[in-house]
């Protein structure tokens, strides 16, 4: 298959990058190290390069799969449908859970960030299986944040109510100046309102991805959460984590300030339940890297 043209070949210098046939869909990922494996899944609006600042050190002790949802980065963007099904998580998760087997890992540790993370959370519902153990980074319940953000939830997290209005009004909103919108965006979840903490080389990664066809999939993605997720949430009332959950969330974050994850965790979760705050903005894997890897090999080693 056609190797994809990236600038994550300097942040990622001894992993190969590979693309898999799955769920048909072709997914790019990065793969390397050796041990047992670590899925790891980004968030909006990025790619896999994220984990640039924490890959390296943990290849050391774990084969680590660094992956593009659908939708972002080098992965396909498949044409949508009406219900928004194929941006669903459930579709999402049903990506990476394929990609993991074709790699040889029936079971598996999982890390997810952001929108990443709403995936995590669903592959672990569906495929309670396969996840040995969860980590989620700076997110709440989606079906929670949506019930009980209020008012100051919609003016600080704006876009989950802005990339959700029908095709193609944020899409052209956004393309009228894509740059700008992705710097704002990022800038506006950052501890200081800029995102200065972000390697060059990775923020020209997630400047490369944000194409014309990567936007209508993010929106995509936010209207599937908005409706078939809520409708699978719900569906699946009774479907709880069963694996041991950790999870992280930065001090300076609307997550920090709106919810409380920890207790909103409990509720969907059988195994137990462990975190904390983290002094950092949304941005975990690239604000405080060196944090985030001792907690994720605690967690996943232990």
């Amino acid at each position: 298959m056609k190797t994809p043209t990236s600038a994550t070949v300097d942040l990622f210098p001894a992993f190969a990058r590979e693309r898999r046939w799955v769920n048909g869909v072709d997914i790019a990922f990065r793969v390397g190290g050796a041990g047992p494996p670590l899925l790891l899944l980004h968030g909006f609006p990025q790619t896999h390069a994220i984990w640039h600042k924490v890959a390296a050190a943990l290849a050391r002790k774990f084969t680590v799969v660094a992956s593009d949802l659908r939708g972002y980065g080098d992965s396909d963007k498949p044409p949508t449908t009406a219900d928004h099904a194929p941006y669903s998580k459930r579709a999402m998760a049903r990506d990476q859970l394929a990609l993991m087997r074709a790699l040889g890992h029936d079971t598996f540790y999982l890390c997810g960030h952001d929108r990443g993370g709403r995936v995590a959370h669903r592959l672990a519902l569906d495929a309670p299986e396969a996840v040995r153990r969860l980590m989620l980074l700076d997110i709440s319940p989606t079906r929670t944040m949506y019930e009980r953000g209020g008012f100051e939830f919609a003016r600080l997290y704006y876009h989950w109510y802005f990339l959700i209005q029908p095709a193609p009004l944020p899409e052209r909103l956004i393309g009228a100046d894509p740059a700008y919108y992705l710097r704002v965006k990022t800038g506006s979840w950052s501890t200081q309102g800029a995102p200065e903490f972000f390697d060059p080389l990775a923020f020209a990664e997630y400047e490369r991805c944000f194409t014309p066809a990567a936007v209508h999939a993010m929106c995509e993605d936010y209207r599937a959460s908005a409706s078939i997720d809520l409708e699978h949430d719900r569906a699946d009332e009774a479907k709880r984590i069963q694996c041991p959950l950790h999870v992280l969330w930065g001090e300076h974050g609307v997550v920090q300030r709106l919810f409380t994850p920890i207790a909103d965790w409990r509720e969907k979760c059988d195994g137990p339940v462990s975190g904390r705050i983290v002094p950092s903005g949304h941005y975990i894997p690239e604000q405080v890297p060196d944090l985030l890897l001792v907690e994720m090999e605690n967690f996943f080693g232990s």
